[in-house]
């Protein structure tokens, strides 16, 4: 595909906080076919959001010649995806969930790092975010008639070799993913994703972060617990073809 017109297909992940997306990112992102690792902080309700997309990212990073894909992650429910209203066929979204325990203390454990008070360093604040999220997450499948396919974030740490052959094949890409990916411009930086040494690595650590200290109230960790059971039932329900947890 040329890469002096927005020829490119795109690749939309829909995921939350804290749910391996930057690894996602950069895993994807590392492949010849695709463009792309980090947020873009931009919604898609207009085929116009298309050509954003295309500027921003070429304002800060270089098209790889004979790619196919522009990749970004949705992660706020200030960002939402309309597919049906992009004008173009060819979409590739990927939905992604983690169970909300480990997530909302990777958040607070996150945001507590932070200089400035922020919301989501309190546990109540970020399972609050977890919630919504997931819901909204759940809405826009439940809504959607554009095919998705479905993957337990955890997949990527856990089982990365059951879980890279099912995203190559939905992404109909050449040559296989790999666990190794390359340290880009934006890599580690706010704003961009995970701002940790361990995106820096190059490859999947598969050493879980121990955030034990964190303590959530009871009720709101039950509150997200049922939130992720029925939204992820109702999401793999509905998704094409889906990579969970064993």
């Amino acid at each position: 595909m040329s890469a002096s017109s927005d020829a490119f297909a795109r690749i939309f992940l829909l995921s939350h906080m804290r749910a391996y997306t930057s690894l996602a990112g950069h895993i994807l992102g590392s492949h010849p076919q695709i463009n792309g690792y980090y947020e873009m902080h931009l919604g898609y309700e207009e085929a116009a959001a298309l050509d954003r997309q295309l500027e921003a990212f070429r304002h800060d990073e270089v098209l790889k010649p004979g790619s196919r894909y522009l990749f970004d992650k949705l992660l706020h429910n200030d960002y939402a995806l309309k597919p049906e209203r992009l004008g173009r066929a060819d979409i590739k979204i990927l939905v992604a969930l983690a169970e909300p325990a480990h997530t909302i203390r990777s958040i607070v454990h996150l945001f507590r790092q932070k200089p400035d008070p922020d919301l989501y360093a309190s546990p109540v604040e970020a399972a609050n975010y977890y919630v919504e999220r997931v819901r909204a997450l759940a809405d826009f499948c439940r809504m959607t008639d554009w095919p998705y396919t479905y993957f337990d974030a955890e997949l990527f740490v856990r089982a990365p070799e059951r879980l890279l052959p099912r995203l190559t094949a939905w992404l109909e890409l050449d040559s296989p993913l790999s666990e190794c990916y390359e340290v880009f411009s934006h890599t580690g930086k706010a704003r961009r994703g995970d701002t940790s040494e361990r995106v820096r690595s190059g490859r999947i650590d598969r050493v879980r972060s121990d955030y034990a200290h964190v303590v959530i109230p009871e009720d709101a960790l039950r509150a997200a617990e049922a939130a992720y059971r029925a939204c992820r039932e109702e999401i793999i329900s509905r998704a094409a073809d889906s990579a969970l947890v064993r």
